[in-house]
């Protein structure tokens, strides 16, 4: 009995060494990942400060063309409009989509929500045939036995 009580002492310190040990290698590979994403993160900064320099840089160039055969405020000012308008389109571009509607599917008008079928008061029956509403229009085809 006393080797048995021995034994559980062993196994519970051996779990809780192979518990630390996977912290130690977990907490380890997450600091390896968050170094190299930070990394990308600084990388991704830069990339987009220099974009915003060159795209001033490109605006103050048509500004400049512009100013060429106008007089400078118009030429600002329709600078400003395309600029304005290009910001417009990629915010479009950004936005997610409307559900689109499927060729052949009614789709209800704007602003009222789509007809949903009446849920039947009881539940149905087995081998039972629902009644048709009068005056539907369509008729059920017989079945040769």
């Amino acid at each position: 009995m006393q080797r048995l009580e021995h034994l559980e002492h062993l196994d519970k310190h051996l779990v809780d060494e192979l518990a630390q040990v996977a912290r130690e290698t977990v907490r380890d590979e997450l600091r390896e990942q968050a170094r190299g994403q930070r990394r990308k993160a600084a990388l991704y900064a830069a990339s987009g400060a220099a974009a915003l320099y060159a795209g001033a840089a490109v605006a103050l160039a048509v500004g400049l063309a512009l100013s060429l055969v106008l007089p400078d405020w118009a030429a600002a000012l329709i600078t400003a409009v395309i600029l304005a308008a290009l910001a417009y389109a990629l915010r479009g571009a950004a936005r997610p989509t409307a559900a689109r509607p499927i060729p052949g599917q009614p789709t209800a008008p704007a602003g009222r929500p789509a007809e949903v079928p009446p849920v039947p008061s009881a539940p149905p029956t087995v081998g039972a045939v629902p009644p048709r509403p009068e005056g539907s229009g369509t008729e059920v085809p017989h079945r040769r036995a």
